[in-house]
């Protein structure tokens, strides 16, 4: 029998330690086949994600992404992860993908930020203040338990204030900030999640030793980091495969020619097969979270063998 996965009912059931060690788990498997398929206009789009690892399982997510859901009062994304077998193709699980992508993506960058953060960063800088903002909150707090103050900025203030009183009843230094530079400029890491389309962070602001990891920008329009960021930083990303083609983050300054793929300098199977990140303290790390099928099958794995 397939079991069905809704958000409500196993959300308390997972938790972000195990998460993160499902990635690096799925990283020292074999490489993925990946595959990606847009299909409608820019503003609603039909997103579907496969991807296969040997021993491992089979994959795919299928979403709408419609712009205009947010006035409507319905969710921007919405849409399932289906999770095979990888021994006799059987389907296993039919996970509600709200589930998959907000446990992914925090994920992913908090795996990003241990292997290049400094391990005695204190202060987090978030922008936005929307779900993945709250989730990066949740997961930076558990696997970064040192940190002493997190700040919250988003282009409407109003947004960040509530999302700063949510964390007052769990004990939080969670503070809502206007001002984006100079919390930029105190920050040991910045995490970005944004519906950006021109760069907010500009490299100028960033000091040494700051950890920047940037998630919002996920269409070739898109980008969080100014160019002299991505110069003056040494350059990571989760997948080479599925950031540099199409996420305006990558695609505009390399078409520019204010980097070169020789500036990315690694991805997961690099930083978490020994390759080194930060090399001084004063090292600026840049992390490009694009996402990618093969992590949503990792956490779909994880999902539904917790939930079995």
């Amino acid at each position: 029998m397939v079991r069905q996965i809704t958000y409500a009912e196993a959300r308390e059931h997972l938790s972000w330690t195990k998460a993160v060690d499902a990635l690096q788990q799925g990283h020292h498997a074999a490489r993925p086949e990946i595959a990606d398929a847009f299909l409608g206009p820019g503003d609603k789009t039909l997103l579907n994600r496969s991807c296969f690892i040997p021993d491992f399982g089979y994959g795919v997510k299928a979403v709408t992404v419609f712009d205009g859901n947010a006035a409507r009062g319905l969710d921007t994304v919405q849409g399932a992860m289906l999770y095979f077998a990888p021994d006799d193709g059987q389907l296993k699980a039919i996970i509600e993908s709200r589930l998959v992508t907000e446990i992914k993506t925090a994920s992913d960058s908090v795996l990003g930020a241990l292997s290049l953060a400094r391990p005695d960063s204190r202060h987090l800088l978030i922008c936005g203040a929307g779900r993945v903002a709250a989730s990066l909150i949740d997961a930076y707090t558990e696997l970064f338990p040192e940190l002493e103050r997190i700040s919250v900025w988003n282009r409407t203030h109003d947004k960040a204030v509530a999302l700063a009183e949510t964390c007052i009843h769990r004990d939080l230094n969670v503070t809502a900030v206007t001002d984006l530079e100079t919390a930029a400029r105190s920050a040991d890491i910045i995490s970005s999640a944004t519906m950006a389309r021109a760069p907010l962070i500009l490299g100028e602001w960033i000091r040494p030793g700051t950890h920047v990891d940037l998630i919002g920008a996920f269409k070739a329009d898109m980008r969080e980091a100014d160019n002299a960021l991505l110069q003056k930083g040494r350059l990571f990303v989760d997948s080479r495969e599925t950031t540099m083609g199409h996420i305006g983050e990558l695609k505009i300054p390399l078409a520019s020619g204010a980097i070169s793929e020789r500036d990315v300098l690694g991805d997961f199977y690099d930083l978490l097969g020994g390759q080194a990140g930060r090399q001084e303290a004063s090292d600026i790390t840049v992390f490009k979270n694009g996402g990618g099928a093969h992590l949503d099958l990792m956490i779909a794995r994880y999902i539904a063998e917790t939930m079995r």
